[in-house]
């Protein structure tokens, strides 16, 4: 039987049960979810950043996404804040539109 110790979306426990499966698995307390939706944040953003495909790449933005809505019930926060939080930083330091990649800065 393969080890995965990770977060795992909803009705994958369904799924397994469905293939005439069995599994080991548990509910996370609040704090023990926010250190398991980091991980699984991590592991997200490198399949992000490793995918080709345009379509593999929105996948992965979308399970990034899914991670931050997770993100924010574990702490209370609605949707709404975080996006009144992200066009406040984008006022005061701009988006990343542009495409500036900023090689260095020389000293004064």
């Amino acid at each position: 039987m393969p080890t995965y110790n990770k977060l795992v979306r909803d009705n994958i426990l369904e799924i397994i049960k469905a293939e005439g499966l069995s599994y080991n698995a548990k509910i996370l307390t609040s704090d023990e979810l926010l250190v398991e939706v980091k991980a699984k944040m991590v592991e997200e953003a490198n399949e992000f950043m490793e995918a080709v495909e345009k379509k593999e790449a929105v996948e992965e933005l979308a399970d990034i996404l899914e991670l931050i809505h997770t993100s924010l019930g574990a702490y209370g926060v609605a949707f709404e804040e975080l996006e009144a939080i992200r066009k406040e930083k984008k006022e005061k330091r701009g988006g990343f539109e542009k495409a500036i990649y900023l090689i260095e800065v020389e000293d004064k």
